[in-house]
């Protein structure tokens, strides 16, 4: 009986082992080049909805996550044959959509952003869902026209089950008001 029982107590503590391990899985890899698929997205700004591409390429380790983004606008001329409205149409959309280049910090640590001069800005990641899903936020503060103004931005990023697809629930705050959208990109 004696040796039963100290048979069912090493399975059950091995066991327990084995769980803790599986419990304790690596947390997702957002590592690749990514592009945004507009027709499987919802409720875009009309910066976004209005270029031709938008593309994330994300390096990740176990300390810091950077995503680097690429804008390329649609070209359209003016009616007087000048250059496309709104600029060249490739490039990095500066100013479109925040800072271009960001690296995150995955201790959940904030990280200040090189904004050139132009006010401040930090970055903080927070991993959710046992480390499937990892929340991004970015804050902006400036001066403009003599007004405090500060910009937040926080994005939910999930990876599809085989990995090919990056959802990103996407919040902006501004002095305008809240606006939410739904950033589906696909693996490349």
């Amino acid at each position: 009986m004696r040796r039963l029982l100290t048979g069912c107590s090493l399975v059950a503590v091995l066991f327990a082992g084995l769980w803790a391990t599986a419990s304790a899985a690596a947390p997702a890899n957002f590592a690749g080049t990514w592009t945004l698929d507009k027709t499987k997205s919802k409720d875009l700004p009309p910066q976004m909805a209005n270029i031709d591409s938008l593309a994330l390429t994300v390096t990740q380790d176990a300390q810091q996550l950077t995503v680097d983004t690429k804008v390329a606008r649609k070209e359209t001329a003016d009616a007087q044959g000048g250059p496309p409205a709104g600029g060249p149409g490739g490039g990095r959309g500066r100013g479109m959509m925040g800072p271009q280049n960001v690296s995150y910090k995955l201790d959940g640590s904030e990280t200040t952003l090189d904004t050139g001069g132009r006010g401040t800005a930090t970055a903080k990641a927070e991993w959710q869902n046992g480390g499937k899903t990892l929340k991004l936020t970015t804050k902006r503060a400036f001066n403009f026209q003599g007004n405090d103004v500060t910009l937040t931005t926080t994005e939910t990023w999930e990876l599809s089950g085989d990995g090919k697809t990056l959802t990103v629930q996407r919040t902006s705050e501004s002095p305008r008001g809240t606006q939410s959208s739904t950033l589906v990109f696909n693996k490349q």
